[in-house]
């Protein structure tokens, strides 16, 4: 324990102790009169006087300030005290309290008893103060151990400890992140066999960075690596760092770090380590607890021993937030990659998580990868037990390849909702504006197969909605592509112009879709003549929806908003001329929709290829 430690519990002694004096003090100053003072019965004065003819009355004491008559009556063995209001202070009343007996003298009790008044007003607080040291030690020898939720336990780690027989995860455990795994071999091969390094004279590295969006697996992969080595598991989320105490948080990383080096070898990992390794903003001045526990943390990354096998893990959403002093060389090494699983990637994650639940023989993996193309590893888990689910609320034994697929969508667009009923205009509206979407794509080249088209509404808000899968993995997209995606997006409003020449609020997603794409590829892809390519845009937290912002002057945005217009705007006339020329099988399309609510993209090209109409090639996309 450091020394400020130490000091902790004798500030909280001292603070004891004080609070107990001024107890005692009050205790006397107005508890002990008040208590002294309800002993005393107040009677009239003509049962005072009743009480002198009976020669009741012993002591009697006159307070002239007060104006009070202060007397003791004596009944049988009891003695009471008594006062009353003085009437008429006259030698008529002295002659009559010489009279019955009674003598002048003290009747009140703390002048009567000394004895009682050294016992309330002494010994009793001194008993109440000693009562208090006794709870009080009962208290500091509960706590000092630094147990959970003790007083004198902020200053330790509560990091969660798992070791092989609690965790279980292996490499195996994991899938859709292979270079990730490979990467994190090596770690694992030398905490099993550090002699083999050390013989050469390399040295691990002190800490590996995983970076990637959320639900990708960088937890599961950090838990694998301790399952895989065997080791102890520290695990601590960057935000128990974060105390109102100023000093607790570089005092958790402190102890942290020792228990690190007393179960060595073992891995650290801290989550969401971008809540303390913020960049520093070198503001001069303030008591900034971040700061210090992101400083606490630097130095004892520089500070302990690599060769002991301790590894720190970390994973963050934000890396391009993180202080540069915590990623150098030399603290965390290396930055390990954690993206969105291809599909290939995709297809092995759902494996892995079919065999938790009974799935049908037949079912297709690589059919349902290409469905939830850019879901992370924590959507296609939740996909098959959504799936599971569903199989349980329609009495079935095993998840089918329908059941995987509803829920997929039920992943992208949410629940059928079923309570909402749509009126039949609406109804028929919705079917000519989602054809529009498909007709459109399908009436390009290099556009993604229509994959599933269908108008019951979801718990999403959607009315509709139109689902193209593409037919591989593609990384890079041309502006070609770009703008066909463009035209597609418009073609739902185009259908509802051209065949009610009337316009709604439907499209009010397509719209946003269509008009980010396009100022994308004017201020991030350089694909127009006006501006080359000059980047007008700077996009941070690529991983939690990569927020943009212009970096360009005001007559600049200004071009780049008409020029955003004039590209959605020339794409909205394409999607038109494409439904103009196919208005037959627009209104075929649309009325088999309406009787059937979902059409499969196969039932849609079989309808669109049926009489010919079109050339084969138009149809089918490259």
């Amino acid at each position: 324990m450091t020394t400020n430690d130490n000091k902790r519990p004798q500030k909280v002694l001292g603070t004891y102790a004080m609070i107990a004096v001024i107890a005692i003090f009050l205790l006397n100053i107005f508890v002990l009169p008040t208590l002294m003072e309800r002993s005393i019965r107040e009677t009239s004065y003509s049962e005072f006087l009743m009480n002198l003819d009976t020669r009741q009355v012993k002591q009697v004491e006159f307070d002239t300030q007060s104006y009070t008559i202060y007397y003791t009556v004596q009944a049988g063995e009891r003695v009471q005290t008594c006062k009353t209001g003085i009437i008429n202070m006259s030698d008529e009343l002295v002659d009559r309290i010489y009279t019955s007996g009674a003598e002048f003298g003290s009747a009140i009790p703390t002048q009567q008893s000394p004895l009682l008044s050294l016992l309330i007003g002494l010994i009793m607080p001194a008993l109440i103060f000693f009562g208090i040291g006794i709870l009080l030690q009962k208290w500091m020898a509960k706590n000092m151990t630094g147990g959970p939720g003790g007083a004198m336990s902020f200053g330790k780690s509560n990091a969660k400890v798992y070791v092989k027989s609690s965790t279980g995860i292996k490499f195996s455990d994991v899938a859709g992140e292979d270079e990730a795994k490979e990467l994190l071999t090596e770690i694992v091969d030398f905490l099993h066999n550090p002699d083999k390094y050390r013989d050469i004279g390399a040295s691990m590295p002190k800490g590996a960075l995983l970076v990637g969006p959320p639900g990708t697996g960088k937890t599961l992969l950090a838990k694998a690596v301790a399952g895989e080595a065997e080791v102890p598991f520290f695990s601590i989320s960057g935000s128990e760092f974060v105390e109102m105490f100023v000093g607790m948080g570089a005092a958790k990383v402190r102890d942290l770090f020792r228990q690190a080096n007393d179960k060595a070898p073992c891995i650290v990992f801290i989550d969401e380590i971008d809540t303390i390794g913020k960049k520093r903003d070198g503001n001069m001045g303030g008591n900034d607890e971040r700061e210090q526990t992101l400083n606490q943390l630097l130095t004892e990354m520089d500070g302990f021993d690599g060769s002991k096998g301790v590894v720190i893990l970390a994973a963050t959403n934000r890396p391009d937030s993180l202080d540069p002093a915590l990623t150098r060389p030399g603290r965390f090494d290396r930055r390990i990659p954690v993206e969105l699983p291809d599909l290939q990637g995709r297809e092995d994650i759902l494996k892995v998580h079919a065999k938790k639940i009974k799935v049908s023989d037949n079912v297709n993996f690589h059919e349902i990868a290409k469905a939830a193309s850019g879901a992370s590893g924590a959507e296609l888990a939740n996909i098959v037990n959504e799936a599971a689910l569903r199989a349980v609320r329609d009495g079935r034994r095993f998840a089918t390849q329908a059941d995987l697929e509803e829920s997929i969508e039920v992943v992208i667009a949410g629940y059928q909702k079923k309570s909402r009923v749509l009126s039949e205009k609406e109804k028929l509206i919705v079917s000519y504006h989602e054809i529009g979407h498909a007709l459109v794509a399908a009436m390009q080249s290099n556009s993604a197969p229509v994959h599933k088209i269908t108008i019951i509404p979801r718990t999403s808000g959607a009315l509709g909605y139109t689902m193209q899968v593409e037919d591989g993995e593609h990384y890079l997209m041309t502006k070609e592509e770009l703008e066909n995606k463009i035209a597609t997006f418009t073609g739902g409003r185009a259908a509802e112009e051209l065949i009610f020449h009337s316009i709604t609020t439907g499209a009010s997603n397509d719209i946003e879709q269509a008009t980010k794409l396009a100022r994308a590829m004017i201020t991030r892809y350089g694909m127009t003549e006006e501006f080359d390519m000059v980047a007008m845009e700077n996009v941070s937290n690529q991983y939690l929806g990569g927020d943009s912002s212009l970096s360009c002057s005001l007559e600049t945005q200004t071009q780049i908003d008409q020029k955003t217009v004039a590209v959605v705007k020339e794409q909205h006339q394409k999607a038109l001329r494409i439904l103009q020329e196919n208005i037959s099988k627009l209104h075929e399309l649309a009325k088999y929709l309406y009787e059937h609510e979902t059409i499969t993209g196969d039932e849609f090209m079989e309808i669109l290829l049926k009489k010919q109409e079109v050339p084969a090639n138009a149809a089918v996309s490259d």
